[in-house]
């Protein structure tokens, strides 16, 4: 296609260097042939001349267009606009210079001339511009340099004054299946939008009708939770539409859904909390506030439990308080269905929730 294009350019430039100048060549030859008829016959010849030529230079300037091409895509960008800006200013000073020559009457100056003084112009003016580039943008920077402490200041402002807004909350699946969030919501510890993203309701509509008792009951919980945070308490709840087609995973949509809003994720997931953490996007973690405001329990202090069934290590039992945390009580495997007093050994608390070790008081008496 650019062979073509190439060919097409070389016989127009023929023709109509042909329609210039042939004729007069025709008059000197005595011709008796009329004036149009020179043009037409001047305007062949030529394009007929450089049309011929073209098969032994199209190859060439081909290859040079093409290594244009190449080079330029290679040049960084500054390079590129800052000498196209030279280039520009060079053809405006040559189409000034050559508006002068018009009126010489001497072809060679009034025609060809211009030629060379355009090419001249454009070359010099893309030079000065693509290597003084760093002195431009230096004389750019001093201009800036007035308006940004003003700039600073109001971007300070601004940032203050965005401080203040509370910003968008975004639940996750599991958060609302779990149910706390309503609670906190209702005693006004969480400000502002409460964000559901349509691919998190689309999780919980496929939990809640899946064939799993367990799952479908969770499911069922869920969207429960919404409609109680929509039509019972005190806090605005926006439904967020868009979808990230390219992102399989939820917990990945809401980690880039959290970016593109500038929200802050609530989840109780504690690795999802871990990756927030890593892409540095802002999370509260349910569980976190769970374990801040828990009653505090230090070895040594004695409690009862109801021990519901074994642990994976040998002689264990498991049991839990009544707000959910997991009691591991060692040589508690006999005790499993029986209410039983026991002293706390260790505590250990994380993200991902708050697990006691304990013993029964029974054993500790015997020793």
């Amino acid at each position: 296609m650019l062979k073509r294009i190439v060919q097409l350019f070389i016989v127009i430039t023929g023709g109509t260097i042909g329609y210039l100048y042939i004729p007069e060549i025709l008059a000197n030859m005595d011709l008796s042939w009329q004036g149009w008829i020179q043009s037409v016959a001047g305007a062949i010849i030529g394009a007929l001349i450089l049309f011929l030529l073209t098969f032994w230079i199209v190859d060439y300037i081909v290859d040079f267009l093409r290594w244009v091409e190449d080079a330029l895509v290679r040049v960084p960008v500054a390079d590129l606009l800052f000498g196209s800006l030279g280039l520009i200013v060079g053809l405006i000073i040559a189409y000034l210079i050559n508006n002068l020559l018009q009126d010489i009457e001497i072809k060679v100056i009034s025609q060809i001339l211009p030629i060379f003084i355009t090419f001249l112009l454009g070359y010099f003016g893309f030079q000065v511009g693509f290597k003084r580039k760093d002195e431009f943008l230096n004389l750019l920077m001093i201009a800036k340099k007035d308006k940004k402490a003003n700039e600073d200041e109001i971007a300070q402002n601004a940032t203050e004054a965005e401080a203040l807004i509370p910003k968008e909350k975004i639940l996750d699946t599991s958060v609302i299946i779990d149910g706390r969030i309503a609670d906190i919501c209702e005693t006004h510890f969480l400000e502002g939008t409460i964000v559901i993203p349509q691919f998190v309701l689309e999780e919980l509509q496929h939990i809640a009708d899946s064939s799993d008792g367990l799952k479908r009951n969770r499911g069922r919980r869920g969207l429960d939770i919404l409609n109680r945070l929509q039509k019972d308490l005190p806090v605005k709840v926006e439904i967020y539409d868009g979808d990230f087609e390219d992102v399989q995973e939820v917990d990945s949509k809401l980690v880039k859904l959290a970016k593109v809003m500038d929200g802050i994720v609530v989840t109780n997931d504690f690795n999802l909390n871990k990756v927030c953490e890593f892409q540095n996007v802002q999370v509260l973690n349910i569980n976190d506030l769970a374990n801040a405001v828990k009653p505090v329990v230090l070895p040594g202090e004695e409690m009862t439990i109801q021990v519901i069934k074994d642990g994976k290590e040998q002689k264990q039992g498991i049991g839990y308080l009544d707000d959910g945390t997991m009691i591991v009580v060692e040589e508690g495997k006999n005790y499993i269905g029986k209410t039983i007093e026991v002293i706390v050994t260790s505590v250990l608390q994380t993200s991902a929730g708050r697990m006691i070790f304990a013993r029964p008081k029974s054993l500790e008496k015997a020793l």
